[in-house]
């Protein structure tokens, strides 16, 4: 006996549709009184920042079948992520499909240990002129290992998890992926949301920056400065002997 994803096929529903039945959704769970999150798309671009690419980029590290993760990028342009929430090492999100009630998707990440913590604490803390840039919103390339290396903030496939309520048999289905390009659009509008997602809070990052600022510069203090002219230097300069 065949299986049922061995002999069925499923036309897949065009961009126009995806809308239709979003936009019915949302109608719908705005009487219940839903407080909706949605992510919106313009355009084709789905990201516009350094680190909102390199987060799809790194999505095709999870993919166990790519076919997935174009229907994901088809989906949330179309604007079938009805709501996103992102918090402390979870992702929640109700995608629309071709029912028409929406699919429930969870994403699960394991928390960072402390060690990694205070390594991705140290690293960004060093780089105190971007202190600024960060609070505003806004991550030099130069913090870019933060996020793609070997202890950064990005997920390795295993410490993340998917479940959705839909019957794709696939691990990552393309609800699945829609939520994960989604969260890559909200994390290229609010970056600090890495952050918080992956379990760190900023508000140590700030105060360890600021007290290793405060050490380096009382260490200095009572250096004299190579741009003051000593005694001697100024009696020559000014040929006095």
């Amino acid at each position: 006996m065949s299986r049922y994803w061995e002999t069925a096929t499923y036309e897949q529903p065009t961009a126009a549709e995806i809308r239709k039945n979003a936009a019915e959704s949302k109608k719908k769970e705005k009487k219940k009184g839903a407080a909706l999150e949605p992510v919106a798309v313009q355009g084709r671009t789905i990201v516009h920042n350094w680190w909102g690419k390199a987060w799809c980029e790194n999505l095709e590290r999870y993919a166990d079948y790519e076919s997935r993760l174009d229907r994901g990028k088809r989906y949330v342009r179309a604007g079938a992520v009805l709501d996103l929430k992102i918090q402390k090492g979870k992702i929640q999100a109700r995608v629309q499909g071709t029912r028409k009630v929406p699919y429930k998707v969870e994403i699960r990440i394991s928390p960072l240990s402390e060690e990694k913590c205070q390594g991705i604490i140290q690293k960004c803390g060093s780089k105190i002129e971007n202190m600024e840039e960060l609070l505003n919103g806004n991550f030099p390339e130069q913090m870019q290992e933060l996020f793609q290396g070997k202890d950064g903030l990005f997920p390795t496939p295993r410490e993340i998890s998917f479940s959705c309520s839909c019957p794709d048999w696939a691990l990552l289905c393309k609800h699945v992926a829609a939520a994960l390009y989604g969260v890559g659009v909200r994390l290229d509008e609010q970056p600090l949301l890495f952050f918080e997602l992956r379990g760190i809070d900023v508000g140590r990052f700030i105060d360890v920056t600021i007290a290793g600022k405060v050490e380096a510069m009382l260490a200095n203090e009572g250096k004299a400065s190579s741009r003051i002219i000593g005694d001697e230097d100024a009696r020559g300069l000014f040929g006095v002997l």
